[in-house]
């Protein structure tokens, strides 16, 4: 069980960084991601990597 918590913890350089776009977008973490996913979204791919994780994290942690 220890292993596929690993992925997570190496998957997330910079904690709260999608955090504090988000909130200086003035927007939760989920609509700012649907956001940011969008087609035509302008936003580089680094906050699209970003938002990809939290939807995903986000689905797993309702799974549980």
């Amino acid at each position: 069980m220890a292993g596929k918590k690993k992925w997570i913890q190496e998957a997330i350089k910079e904690p709260g960084s999608f955090t504090r776009q988000a909130k200086a977008a003035g927007k939760s973490i989920q609509a700012h991601a649907t956001d940011v996913l969008k087609e035509g979204s302008k936003a580089s791919t680094k906050t699209k990597r970003r938002a990809s994780l939290a939807k995903t994290l986000t689905k797993m942690s309702k799974k549980r």
